[in-house]
């Protein structure tokens, strides 16, 4: 189960893990991660930089080395990372990596109520889906195919990615295949509902009892 942290905001962790390298400023932070592509691997929300930098000075995980001045710019808070802080960044990564936690994605939110819209408009939507999949599982091979150079420690969320889009194609492909092949199990039921508007009673004697098993 995860942990209540000080800060719980990943941004906060992406700039625990950046700074542990050297002190600097939320700027040069950002462009740091940035450049390292966290954005990929972060739910990344900009404005929020400079909040979650304070949080964490707020509770000891960061504290200010001093100030920077580069040309005819502002001048700069530096932040370094604090024994604290590195205990804090190590713990986190504990639990990320060691506890499985349930995600909620998009994907699966619309999966949840994919009846709402007919049997062939889904496996027509999930072929364009498919297609972006492939597409961009073609660029990520290529893409880790020209970081053959780089330690393997520093792609593995990269193939990771790529790993969990792969198995999403796969799944995708077959539902596909099952709706327009015709074996998908209540396919009958759901061109049913479409055709006439109307919840067949089976579905609606399943949905009535699982109200009343709730």
């Amino acid at each position: 189960m995860a942990k209540r942290r000080k800060v719980g905001n990943l941004l906060g962790l992406a700039v625990l893990s950046t700074v542990s390298a050297r002190p600097m400023h939320p700027y040069e932070m950002a462009s740091l991660m940035r450049a390292r592509g966290k954005e990929r691997d972060f739910d990344i929300k900009w404005g929020s930089l400079y909040t979650v930098v304070r949080n964490l000075e707020k509770h000891g995980f960061l504290a200010v080395e001093g100030n920077a001045r580069e040309g005819a710019r502002p001048e700069r808070t530096v932040y370094r990372i604090t024994d604290a802080g590195l205990a804090e960044l190590a713990d986190w990564v504990r639990e990320l990596i060691g506890e499985p936690e349930r995600e909620h994605p998009r994907f699966e939110a619309g999966l949840s109520v994919m009846g709402a819209i007919g049997p062939d408009e889904a496996a027509a939507l999930l072929r364009h889906r498919l297609g972006v999949l492939e597409r961009e599982i073609a660029e990520d091979r290529a893409a880790l195919a020209e970081a053959s150079e780089v330690p393997r420690i520093f792609l593995l969320e990269a193939e990771y990615d790529l790993a969990i889009r792969q198995a999403e194609a796969g799944w995708v492909r077959g539902l596909v295949a099952e709706i327009e092949d015709g074996s998908l199990p209540g396919l009958d039921i759901w061109h049913r509902f479409h055709e006439t508007g109307r919840v067949p009673p089976e579905v609606a004697e399943l949905a009535e009892r699982g109200a009343t098993e709730d």
